[in-house]
């Protein structure tokens, strides 16, 4: 599993200090997964110091709606990077992310997605090794809908316009590169 090497079973525990207002469960929990949110944030917005503020944010945010987190229905660490995504795409989607995301060029032979800098733990789990491996299985235009879906946060008709391409064929690419993750990873159930 992805986040085996930092869920850990002190997780639970934690999240219920967390739930009774201790700072110093907060503060366990930025020691354990800070990195790993400041990554995947930096990734989105390509940007250290919006990225720093945003990881703050991150766990300003998941401190005010851990009582609304409920652990059998999904691990803490995904939960988490959830809200840091969700956080990032959002800081895209403003007025300041547009202006900065915009002046920023990106070099089309960079695929953010295969180089995420994280714990070698983290890199070097099962479920990381296959989705990485499920991920080079991907044609040019399957990785880029997907790029542009998971790390913009864009619905297909943005991506149709941002790619310059008709609907129809942004969602052909995207149900294929879906079909590909679903058949490489061995799930049956939506990515």
């Amino acid at each position: 599993m992805l986040f085996a090497a930092l869920e850990g079973d002190d997780i639970p525990a934690i999240i219920a200090r967390m739930k009774r207002r201790d700072p110093e469960a907060l503060e366990e929990v930025y020691k354990r997964f800070g990195r790993l949110v400041f990554s995947l944030i930096l990734r989105v917005v390509r940007d250290s110091a919006v990225a720093e503020d945003l990881t703050q944010e991150t766990f300003l945010r998941a401190w005010n709606r851990v009582q609304g987190f409920d652990g059998e229905r999904g691990k803490f660490g995904p939960w988490l990077l959830a809200i840091a995504r969700n956080r990032a795409i959002d800081y895209l989607r403003s007025v300041d992310g547009r202006q900065r995301h915009n002046s920023i060029e990106i070099s089309s032979s960079e695929s953010p997605l295969l180089f995420v800098s994280m714990d070698e733990d983290v890199i070097n789990s099962d479920r990381g090794r296959r989705l990485k491996t499920a991920f080079e299985q991907l044609n040019d235009n399957q990785r880029q809908v997907m790029e542009l879906a998971y790390f913009e946060g864009l619905s297909q008709s943005e991506m149709a316009t941002k790619l310059n391409q008709p609907l129809g064929t942004i969602k052909t690419w995207t149900r294929a590169a879906l079909q590909v993750l679903r058949n490489a990873l061995g799930e049956t159930t939506a990515i």
